[in-house]
């Protein structure tokens, strides 16, 4: 396959994995009244898809050229990194009562996205 499939195969599993998890997030309101069997098969399901959304993500990653991985994998390990620091730090504000709102997970995800984006235009910067 190329890039250009590997591309859109990796957006296809993503927008799957997306809308799994919409529904395993917002059906137990919304379509079955809070039935715990229909929640587990939700989330399983959602669980199915992101594997799917990984191993694309893998996929595409190994039809990118070496400059293009070597840039992926700094944005990507920067990002883990500091994902980990900020979400334990923030974690930690939480648990110590410094900050008065719940750590929530939506929040770390905010961080390690942004991170990822600006991550990836400064690699991509340092390498053009």
């Amino acid at each position: 396959m190329t890039t250009k499939q590997r591309t859109q195969q990796l957006a296809l599993w993503t927008l799957v994995w997306l809308i799994t998890q919409a529904i395993a997030a917002f059906g137990p309101n919304l379509l079955w009244q809070n039935n715990s069997l229909l929640s587990i098969a939700a989330i399983a399901v959602t669980l199915a898809a992101g594997w799917g959304m990984v191993r694309a993500n893998i996929n595409h990653l190994l039809s990118l050229d070496e400059m293009q991985q070597r840039i992926q994998l700094e944005a990507m390990g920067l990002t883990l990194g500091l994902t980990v620091i900020f979400g334990l730090a923030y974690s930690l504000l939480d648990i110590t009562n410094v900050i008065s709102v719940d750590a929530e997970i939506s929040s770390l995800v905010i961080f390690m996205s942004l991170c990822y984006l600006v991550n990836l235009l400064v690699a991509q910067r340092r390498y053009a």
